[in-house]
């Protein structure tokens, strides 16, 4: 849990609080740097700023709008919430504090299934861009627009099964600790993003200085969108779904020295560096690659070797190629063990069965990690053998985007909720604006995240096509989300039945605030003692309460003896 357990500890009803006895396995930190990165590879790529050079100049308007409504009312919120609550369990507890445990379950395992089932296609679809590793540059192109005319389809099969592989050696490295991972990150995002966006940046210029012709126009009116019916706000939804995941990361506030100071400072650093990949990306593929011959799959490989070609070498788009292997190492091992780490902590309070609990020897969730690369192979077998796959993956990632877009207006609701019923709670960061502040950030955030909601459900022009009826797309999306739902909320309703039998007493996961002021669910407690001092020496989630606050009790009156120790104990990295 969030504190120390061992020993016995005062608090405000004994008056006193020993000095906390160090512990040998001191809490391994993590730089606010470090964090950025890893929102950063959770976040932004320059290989998703290929579907957005399609609006040309226009695409800045998108960012920038989806950046005001969707990614700064998100961080925002947060940022407070993490400074206000910032014990272990990041949305989960958030969640939990504001609306419920049912609530908070349905959020965490989202966040871990969500990954299963993105990464499942991965390894299919990774396939026919293979070639790409190598010179032979005409080759990749004509096998990834058809790669079972070269290799048949157990060739394909294969390569996937490579592909797998190497997903199941990320696997296994994401569970060696934070150090590994901070260090994974910062390297992944600076040698598979940073080098390659500067790379495109500086000879762009060197392009257009030999004479070739600019593919969009630079007049002002280019940043205004052209209206060109239910497409238009369908891209503008995907904008803000591309700025998910700002709150992701949450799982290492508790490795952070400062965390009340570095995670809304991180998110800050990771904000400016995905607007910037995001813009300057797209714009360089736009400015070199005519509106009409852009390519998803081989579109930024092209650029790519346009540039290099500016110098004599254009078969360094295999380089860069390359570069991007430590990004998607970083973005994968962020994806493993954040909502592992998150969903692991919660499990030990009784909400996961036993075998599915535990952490190795690094302090990683290993079980689940392992479980969820399982589920991940289990479906993308299945994805193979589906014969209209593309239509499959389509629907399942619009009904992706309607849960995730659903958790983030649970974790609205939660803000507001919070910020009504526990109004005097310490949080270090505060939205400007006090409630109205805070209340129009959320109407924002919500508004956007309900738009996002239906365009995801909506159907595409091209739906005949692919799925068959606009019927069969709307109910399908309805059908996964729903089964989706049903999954998270029955494995919540067996925790609730199985009573402490799934509970670890040694968990490092503290109580809900309003379970140590003795309610059953969230409830109005005018108490201003900070989180951490009202966790310190109780027993963990799942355990009768041990030392219980009043809702209405106040700070002056805890013993200073307590808070001290609570700060020595946070400094220790103890709790």
């Amino acid at each position: 849990m969030d504190n120390d357990s061992q020993g016995s500890h005062s608090t405000a009803a004994s008056g006193g609080a020993p000095a906390p006895v160090p512990d040998k396995n001191k809490r391994v930190y993590m730089s606010m740097w470090a964090l950025a990165m890893l929102n950063v590879a959770t976040m932004a790529g320059i290989g998703n700023d290929v579907q957005m050079a399609f609006y040309g100049l226009s695409s800045v308007t998108y960012y920038v709008v989806g950046a005001i409504v969707f990614f700064i009312p998100t961080a925002l919120v947060a940022a407070e919430l993490a400074t206000g609550w910032a014990q272990r369990g990041g949305i989960f507890r958030w969640v939990g504090e504001g609306v419920g445990r049912g609530w908070a379950f349905f959020c965490i395992f989202l966040l871990w299934f969500q990954n299963a089932l993105n990464m499942a296609g991965a390894p299919a679809s990774s396939a026919a861009t293979i070639m790409f590793f190598t010179p032979n540059y005409n080759f990749a192109i004509k096998f990834a627009e058809n790669p079972y005319a070269y290799v048949g389809s157990s060739g394909v099969f294969w390569i996937s099964v490579g592909w797998l592989a190497f997903y199941w050696i990320l696997a296994i490295l994401s569970t060696y600790g934070i150090k590994v991972l901070a260090k994974v990150a910062s390297w992944g995002v600076i040698i598979g993003t940073i080098f390659p966006l500067a790379f495109m940046m500086i000879f762009v210029i060197v392009w257009l200085a030999q004479g070739n012709k600019c593919a969009i126009s630079f007049n002002p009116k280019g940043l205004v969108p052209q209206y060109q019916g239910m497409s238009t706000l369908a891209l503008a939804a995907s904008v803000f779904f591309s700025y998910a995941g700002v709150d992701f990361n949450a799982a290492y506030i508790k490795n952070l020295k400062r965390p009340k100071r570095e995670f809304p400072l991180a998110i800050l650093i990771a904000m400016i560096l995905s607007m910037a990949i995001f813009v300057f990306g797209t714009l360089v593929i736009a400015i070199m690659v005519p509106e009409g011959q852009i390519n998803v799959l081989y579109s930024l490989t092209t650029v790519m070797r346009d540039l290099g070609a500016t110098i004599g070498i254009p078969w360094i788009y295999v380089v860069l190629a390359w570069t991007g292997i430590p990004l998607t190492i970083a973005s994968t091992i962020t994806s493993y063990d954040a909502p592992s780490i998150m969903l692991g902590q919660a499990g030990g309070s009784g909400f996961l069965p036993k075998w599915l609990q535990g952490t190795n020897k690094h302090g990683m969730p290993a079980r689940l990690v392992y479980f969820q690369t399982l589920l991940m192979t289990v479906l993308s077998f299945f994805f193979m053998l589906i014969p209209n796959i593309e239509a499959f993956i389509i629907m399942l990632s619009q009904a992706l985007t309607v849960l995730y877009l659903l958790y983030y207006v649970v974790m609205f609701v939660a803000y507001i909720r919070l910020k009504y019923q526990q109004p005097n709670r310490p949080r270090s960061f505060v939205i400007p604006g006090g409630k109205v502040g805070g209340w129009i950030t959320c109407i924002v955030g919500i508004a956007a995240s309900l738009f996002g909601i239906v365009m995801a459900v909506w159907p595409p022009a091209q739906v005949s096509q692919e799925v068959g009826s606009p019927q069969v797309y709307v109910w399908s999306i309805i059908g996964i989300t729903l089964g989706t739902l049903g999954i998270a909320f029955g494995i919540y309703w067996a925790s609730r039945r199985q009573g402490r039998k799934w509970v670890d007493p040694n968990n490092k996961f503290a109580p809900f605030t309003w379970e140590i002021e003795g309610m059953r669910k969230p409830g109005y407690a005018p108490s201003d003692i900070p989180t951490e001092v009202m966790s310190y020496g109780q027993d963990p989630m799942g355990m009768p309460i041990k030392k219980p606050f009043a809702p209405d009790a106040k700070l002056a009156d805890v013993p200073q003896a307590v808070i001290e120790a609570t700060r020595a104990q946070a400094q220790a990295g103890m709790d």
